[in-house]
């Protein structure tokens, strides 16, 4: 898959869905077995109303339900780390008529979460993936910080004292810190902000070494050099910002990216999934769709997946994000 960061304009939220409503996508007519599907589909977002899978989500569900011919219902199910609405579409009935779209936590938790009573690889499949974001890490301009080089024989000789935010503890970005320390054989400080707006001016004003932020938060302040990206995770440089390397390129073999997708519960049949995952490529085709999701913070998913190759990767990335959380020792109680 490639992966390319566009250039990123600020639109509200409301402009991004309402542009949904202008979204012309013909209906294909062809239906699964059985005639699936008959009546309304619900997907579950266990995320707040606003968020980057619930903004996705319902700037999808314009396109789709005219290709499907039924009404699309978004419900969002904040709770638990995103783990409360995800259980609740892991044990619906496998009919096609409950879906999830969620974020890459989800390929994080079952490495993390020791209060989970149900496995996200075993209970879920996936339908499409909808989006990526990939990850920077950045520094103040000020940073004697010039490279990853830099960056990395710090924490080999400092240890601890190197500092660096994420959004959260466990989230991708914490992992990818992590990873960072088991590189460098020192387990750097995590110090998990809430949000960016918390972030920034701690690593403004130097109290933080460096962070580590999604694309979609950090792109304005490399933009306008106010910040410095010295890593970009993901398979392929950034086209915005080319002389970024790639966090292999700089020496720490992991390309796993943030993503959001579309999961259904593991019993449902692969002919419906097959009609899901055709009707969200049919919508991620349609350019004004691209458009928007980039507006909207995220990177659409060119050349898309089908079904089965989704769910391949979604299980190499459990793998992937487990193997650094092993390492690390990162437990969520």
């Amino acid at each position: 898959m490639t992966v390319v960061l566009p250039r990123v304009r600020c639109l509200s939220r409301r402009t991004v869905l309402g542009a949904a409503a202008g979204f012309a996508l013909p209906a294909s007519g062809a239906r699964a077995q059985g005639g699936y599907p008959t009546r309304p589909i619900r997907i579950v977002v266990p995320w707040a109303s606003g968020g980057g899978p619930d903004v996705i989500g319902r700037l999808l569900a314009e396109p789709m339900q005219k290709d499907l011919g039924q009404p699309i219902m978004i419900d969002n199910r904040p709770g638990g780390g995103s783990m409360m609405g995800s259980e609740m579409v892991a044990r619906a009935a496998p009919d096609g008529y409950t879906l999830l779209l969620t974020a890459g936590a989800l390929a994080v938790a079952p490495s993390v979460r020791r209060d989970l009573t149900w496995d996200p690889v075993r209970d879920l499949v996936g339908v499409a993936l909808v989006a990526v974001v990939p990850l920077f890490v950045i520094v103040r301009p000020e940073s004697p910080f010039k490279s990853m080089a830099d960056l990395m024989a710090a924490a080999r000789q400092r240890g601890g004292a190197v500092t660096y935010a994420t959004s959260g503890i466990a989230s991708p970005p914490h992992l990818i810190g992590e990873r960072l320390s088991v590189e460098a054989g020192q387990r750097m400080t995590h110090v998990p902000y809430r949000g960016v707006a918390q972030t920034m001016p701690d690593l403004l004003a130097g109290t933080l070494d460096f962070a580590v932020l999604d694309a979609v938060s950090a792109s304005p302040y490399i933009a306008t050099n106010r910040l410095r990206a010295l890593a970009i995770n993901g398979t392929q440089r950034s086209p915005t910002f080319p002389d970024v390397p790639t966090l292999r390129e700089a020496g720490v073999p992991f390309d796993a990216v943030g993503w959001h997708a579309a999961f259904a519960p593991a019993a449902t049949p692969e002919a419906i999934v097959a009609r899901l995952n055709a009707a969200f490529v049919a919508a991620l085709a349609l350019p004004q769709v691209q458009e928007s999701i980039r507006a909207a913070g995220s990177l659409p998913v060119t050349p898309p997946l089908d079904f089965k190759a989704w769910t391949a990767r979604f299980r190499r990335e459990v793998g992937a994000w487990g193997e650094v959380a092993r390492a690390a020792n990162v437990q969520v109680e």
